[in-house]
């Protein structure tokens, strides 16, 4: 496996090569490009007709890209896959059709560092098909969070979950250890968001890190998504937030009980 000395941050992207959105991977190639620190990027094409062919050759000859190609579909083993490429201590996943702002991973990355923080996260915008922008003010508020708080802003599987899951950007070991986006075919971002979030503290940054492309062809817009099993999904990563809090509660009320005991 090739290594990337320099490299802060690995950036991970599924991608099926949609014709019809395939273009929209040279605007997020032009993006990383603009950033201030060193990252490496795994692109991971999954399913039967996401040929790596087809990837342009600007994107294919950079030494800081590796594409890994996954014949079997799916988002989740994708991204997960694609962490045995990774050589940066610090990783985010970003969507094929959506771009980062020029700052993105070094405002996330200075804050990790200089906090020893297991995870920063900053806003989401949409960014509409006329380029302006809308942030999205998630329902998790600005500051630090401590493991496990992150889910008491998760109302029910119906809501809106608390942060999206390119948000973060998190330490890369952590990223592995949480076992990444798990294995449903959809709604995994879910599971990584309360992966994370329950296994370490981290923080939500005022500033806006990523762009969300509001366009016809995104998958998660499209009515058949939010099936029943969209919201299986859902439901099963709020139970595992709810237990990743409760078991983390329970054994610092054992530590505390025997401290106490220690004590007296």
């Amino acid at each position: 496996m090739p290594r990337h000395p320099d490299a802060q941050v690995a950036v991970i992207t599924p991608t099926q090569l949609d014709p019809r959105r395939r273009h929209y991977l040279t605007d997020l190639y032009r993006s990383l490009t603009l950033q201030s620190i060193p990252f490496e990027w795994v692109i991971a094409p999954n399913g039967p007709d996401a040929d790596p062919a087809v990837i342009p050759s600007l994107i294919a000859n950079d030494p800081r890209v590796r594409i890994r190609p996954r014949p079997r579909p799916g988002a989740a083993p994708a991204r997960n896959l694609a962490l045995n490429d990774v050589t940066a201590p610090y990783t985010c996943f970003v969507d094929d059709d959506d771009l980062l702002p020029p700052d993105s991973l070094a405002v996330r990355y200075h804050r990790a560092v200089e906090t020893g923080l297991g995870w920063v996260a900053g806003w989401s915008a949409d960014l509409h098909l006329d380029g302006t922008l809308s942030t999205w003010v998630c329902p998790t508020p600005v500051g630090r969070h401590e493991p496990g708080d992150v889910w008491t802003y998760w109302p029910s599987p119906a809501s809106k979950p608390p942060l999206g899951h390119t948000m973060l950007l998190a330490r890369t070991e952590l990223a592995r250890a949480c076992g990444g986006h798990g294995g449903l075919w959809k709604g995994e971002d879910y599971v990584y968001v309360m992966s994370i979030s329950g296994r370490s503290a981290g923080e939500l940054l005022p500033v806006v890190t990523y762009h969300y492309r509001d366009h016809e062809h995104q998958m998660t817009e499209d009515t058949a998504y939010r099936d029943v099993d969209e919201l299986a999904a859902r439901t099963f990563a709020f139970l595992q937030g709810e237990s990743e809090r409760a078991l983390r509660r329970a054994g610092a009320n054992a530590t505390e009980g025997l401290a106490s005991a220690g004590r007296s």
